[in-house]
């Protein structure tokens, strides 16, 4: 009851306070140099992502300039039932397995934030199962795609909390924030708000991930 009033809370911190970016609707790609798979938070609002999708997609436009972009909102409810971050890795790997064989050039950025980060750890097989909104792997990307996925981009990740990390091969492309006193990823953490802050992050994120395409 705890974890679900603190989401709750947060979700509603965090559309009342923030100001959402502009960002380009978020659709499937066309055969980009680079797709932006952003999964969002729990309630989260804005295009991909107020907190976190949005800025880093604006960030990562900035930064990786020369390079065509393209952006996927991972389709899913984003909310408190049981299966919603299923339902996210679900989608995350199919759309990334169709546009992988539709476009052979193209690479990924996976993003996820808070129950997205959920989505992307399960979709490069690292389970979330345990965690807060998390739940068992029920689909990853195949192995053959896995170097064409060039950064994974995470922030307020819950399976943090259980001591867990990504690990294996996406370990060396992996940037994982965690704020101090976040209660979703710090196992003991009691500042709310901080799960709120990532969007300062979205420039070390776009740093992160210009070293790696």
């Amino acid at each position: 009851m705890r974890i679900r009033l603190c989401l709750a809370t947060l979700s509603l911190v965090g559309g009342a306070g923030l100001t959402t970016l502009s960002a380009p609707a978020a659709t499937a790609a066309t055969c980009s140099d680079i797709d932006v798979v952003a999964a969002r938070g729990t309630f989260e609002p804005g295009t991909l992502g107020a907190i976190v999708g949005d800025p880093v997609y604006s960030a990562l436009q900035q930064k990786l300039t020369g390079r065509n972009l393209s952006s996927y909102k991972v389709n899913y409810p984003a909310d408190l039932s049981l299966t919603s971050a299923a339902q996210g890795n679900s989608d995350l790997v199919n759309h990334v397995n169709s546009q992988a064989a539709a476009c052979p050039n193209q690479r990924f950025i996976l993003v996820g934030y808070s129950q997205g980060a959920n989505v992307v750890d399960n979709s490069i097989g690292i389970s979330s199962d345990g965690a807060v909104v998390g739940s068992p792997i029920v689909a990853t990307i195949p192995d053959a795609l896995a170097p064409r996925v060039a950064a994974v981009l995470l922030f307020g990740n819950p399976i943090r909390a259980l001591g867990k990390s990504v690990t294996g091969a996406y370990q060396s492309r992996t940037i994982d924030f965690c704020a101090q006193g976040d209660p979703i990823c710090e196992n003991g953490g009691d500042d709310v708000l901080a799960h709120l802050s990532y969007t300062s992050d979205a420039g070390a994120a776009a740093d992160f991930a210009a070293t790696k395409v």
